[in-house]
Order: C-alpha cells, then sequence, then structure tokens
C-alpha cells in the first residue's frame, strides 16, 4: 500500500501539482464536465441539499446554483492539489486579508484568538496563508486521515508556512500547555456532529441542524475571544479573508450563543453566494433527536 501512495503522490499529485495556473483551470473545466455530466459526483445528494436549503428558490435557480458549485468544487479541486508545491510568495499574490486588525488586536492584549470558519471558498489557500498575515500564531485543529501517508502530506503541506496543525484529540492538551503564547486556532465549525446527542441544535438553511460545540466549549473554558472568518473569491485563483467580532467576554454568553452567531454568519454568506459552500458533504444525516 505505502508503494501505491508513494506512486500516486510523486508520479500524479506532484506532477499535476506543478502546472501552471491556467493550465490546471483548464483542467478545472474538463473535471466539471466529467463531475457533473458524465459521473455525476454526489449529484443527488448536492441537488437535495440545494433544494432543501432553498425551498423558495424555482428548480431552474436550484440547478443554477448546483451547476455553479460545481465548477467552483472542482477548481477547489485543483487549486487545493497546487498548495502542495506554491510557494510563499505565490500565495501572498492570491490571498490577502482585508482587516488583519480584527484578530491583531487580541495579540497587542496578548490575548489568544478563535478564528471561526465554514467550508466555504477555499479553506485549503487559507490555512497556508493565513500564520503570514496575521500576528498570533496560528494552529490548526484536523481530523486525522486514516491513511497515514497521505495524512502526513496533507498536514505538511498545510503548516510549511506556519500554522500548526493539531488533531482534535490534542486541543485541551495543547491549549492547556500554551496559555501564556498568544495563538489563533482556527475551529471548522460546519462539519456534521459525530454525536448527535451531543450537538447544539437549531434551524439552519431551512432544516434542524445539529451543530459542533467545540469553538463554544474552548472559548468559554480558556476566556478566548472568538471571530467568524470569512472568505471570499475574488476572482479564480484569488481570495480574500477578513474576520468579524462574535464575542470577547464568551464567559459571560448565554449558552449557544457563540454557536449560533458563527453559524448565522455563515448561513448568512451562502445564502448570498451558495455555490461556495461544501454541498457535497451529507451535513443533515442526523435527525434531532428527543427533547433536543
Amino acid at each position: 500500500m505505502i508503494v501505491l501512495n508513494v506512486l500516486l503522490y510523486y508520479l500524479v499529485i506532484i506532477p499535476i501539482s506543478l502546472l501552471p495556473f491556467p493550465i490546471l483551470y483548464g483542467l478545472s473545466d474538463f473535471l466539471y464536465i466529467l463531475f457533473y455530466y458524465v459521473i455525476g459526483y454526489r449529484k443527488k445528494i448536492v441537488f437535495q441539499n440545494i433544494s432543501n436549503s432553498f425551498p423558495e428558490k424555482s428548480e431552474k435557480e436550484r440547478i443554477e446554483i448546483c451547476k455553479k458549485f460545481y465548477r467552483h468544487f472542482c477548481d477547489l479541486v485543483v487549486e487545493s492539489l497546487k498548495t502542495f508545491t506554491i510557494s510563499e510568495k505565490e500565495v501572498l499574490k492570491r490571498v490577502v486579508c482585508k482587516n488583519p486588525e480584527g484578530v491583531n488586536k487580541y495579540f497587542e492584549q496578548g490575548r489568544s484568538v478563535i478564528i471561526a470558519g465554514g467550508h466555504y471558498n477555499n479553506w485549503e489557500i487559507f490555512a497556508v496563508a493565513v500564520d503570514a498575515l496575521i500576528k498570533h500564531k496560528t494552529v490548526g485543529i484536523y481530523t486525522p486521515l486514516s491513511n497515514k501517508y497521505f495524512d502526513e502530506k496533507m498536514r505538511s503541506t498545510r503548516s510549511k508556512y506556519g500554522l500548526f496543525m493539531i488533531s482534535t484529540k490534542k486541543v485541551k492538551r495543547y491549549l492547556d500547555n500554551n496559555k501564556n503564547v498568544p495563538t489563533a486556532t482556527i475551529f471548522g465549525f460546519d462539519q456534521s456532529p459525530s454525536n448527535p446527542k451531543s450537538a447544539y441544535w437549531m434551524t439552519f438553511l431551512n432544516q434542524d441542524t445539529g451543530m459542533q460545540f467545540g469553538a463554544e466549549k474552548f472559548a468559554k473554558e480558556y476566556n478566548i475571544p472568538v471571530v467568524y472568518g470569512r472568505i471570499n473569491k475574488e476572482k479564480r485563483g484569488h481570495y480574500s479573508f477578513e474576520f468579524y467580532d462574535v464575542t470577547d467576554t464568551p464567559k459571560e454568553t448565554a449558552n449557544g450563543f457563540i454557536t449560533e452567531s458563527i453559524n448565522r454568519h455563515l448561513e448568512k454568506d451562502i445564502r448570498a453566494l451558495p455555490q461556495y459552500w461544501l454541498w457535497t458533504h451529507r451535513r443533515w444525516k442526523h435527525k434531532r433527536p428527543e427533547g433536543k
């Protein structure tokens, strides 16, 4: 298995990653035809998710969102492959931060911060760029891949320009050991929770939705300010991100306030430009447990 992994990485992934962007986007256009019209990759899930989220839209409008999503999704595939070999100079030409003061103000106070973000636009290139664009030491939380070879490659790619990657099971230990170091910990909060009974439930995109509670839990336990991180697609291959305050006094907030707030930010972004969210995941596979 390890030999196949090595061959795939060095004979397929790296050669594709080294291609210039114009050729990569030609590949993306081909993948769009393949994924949408030929294979129909997760097409049923995507269209069902969009239909349930936008019941007020016509079928024609939903199909248009679906097509735009697949075009963006294929761009995301080739851009993610590009991160394996992209230089820091090239990254910083393609990713800018509109308001670094949104988190740097906490650095000046000697405080850590939690950056809460969803799978909206290109979170992979954001991960590669973010450490160079703000003052905090950035920490990315991730779920380890079952394939150990590609788990290591993924971690080394995301962290090559400063981001420190840490698995979900080691977050508490890391925060305990680094209380005096101003860190910016990035929480991706829009995955389906593993245990629906322990999730926070709310209405999101017109549906009962179980929310991960990790960002709020750690914010309150360590009294860490929370900001919402929005990623914008300026044009093909170029992104910006900006920060929006959620709270700088998390211990004083009511239960669920932080979780509700970050998800309302994300919901607003999705409603404005729905094609940029990751519709391929089975976000609503759990039903609200009785009493939640």
